[in-house]
């Protein structure tokens, strides 16, 4: 089965090179494409795409305002940013309305069609730059909370999360740990709550910067 995906962006030159290129990717497949966030929202029905390739800085509707939308009409889409922005103004925002990966448009392009497949199964990939203004944000939030916090999971939740350290998905927790892939996702959805994160991603940045496995992987 195809990756069907959704292009929006209000420069046509980037919108042609980038069906160019996607359409020469094994298992990917352009559906559509719009100039704007609105555009965008009024094909959804149409095209049917699993990923939606989106720019920030865009005339009628932003791609901030239109991931908003297009989630909460369509919750099973995934958005990835595509843009010239990576400052803090505009990369928290566009994490915050629900982007499931968020790339730089000088970005070498296997990575950004690994980032494409990654958003289809579910999960994160972000810029470096992305990553660390996230972490920096974090910090933010986490000041005065106590140390304590990540000790506070069970020893389930934290095999759960090591293996989010390691980028997998559901499926492949529940293989390596030998759960059913609903234990996992109740064990996920604790430990973010316990962790008092958003997301995957947030979680294994979080397990990171507290230094939870360095042991594990040395």
């Amino acid at each position: 089965m195809s990756i069907r995906v959704m292009l929006v962006d209000d420069h046509l030159i980037v919108l042609r090179g980038l069906k160019f290129f996607l359409n020469t990717q094994q298992e990917i497949e352009v559906v559509g494409e719009a100039e704007n966030g609105r555009t965008a929202l009024e094909k959804m029905e149409e095209c049917s795409p699993d990923v939606i390739l989106m720019d920030l800085m865009m005339p009628v509707m932003d791609g901030v305002e239109a991931s908003k939308e297009i989630l909460q009409r369509y919750p099973e889409a995934k958005i990835v940013v595509l843009t010239s922005y990576s400052d803090q103004d505009h990369v928290i925002p566009a994490l915050q309305a629900g982007a499931s990966g968020y790339q730089l448009k000088d970005v070498d392009p296997d990575e950004l069609v690994r980032t494409i497949r990654a958003a289809h199964r579910g999960e994160k990939l972000l810029h470096p730059k992305a990553t660390q203004l996230l972490l920096t944000e974090m910090n933010q939030g986490h000041k005065g909370k106590s140390a304590e916090v990540p000790f506070r999971l069970t020893k389930r939740e934290k095999d759960v999360l090591y293996q989010i350290t390691l980028g997998k998905s559901n499926k492949e927790i529940s293989a390596a740990l030998f759960i059913t892939e609903k234990t996992v996702k109740t064990h996920v959805s604790h430990l973010l709550s316990k962790l008092d994160v958003h997301d995957r991603t947030q979680a294994a940045i979080f397990a990171m910067k507290e230094k939870m496995f360095e042991e594990s992987s040395s």
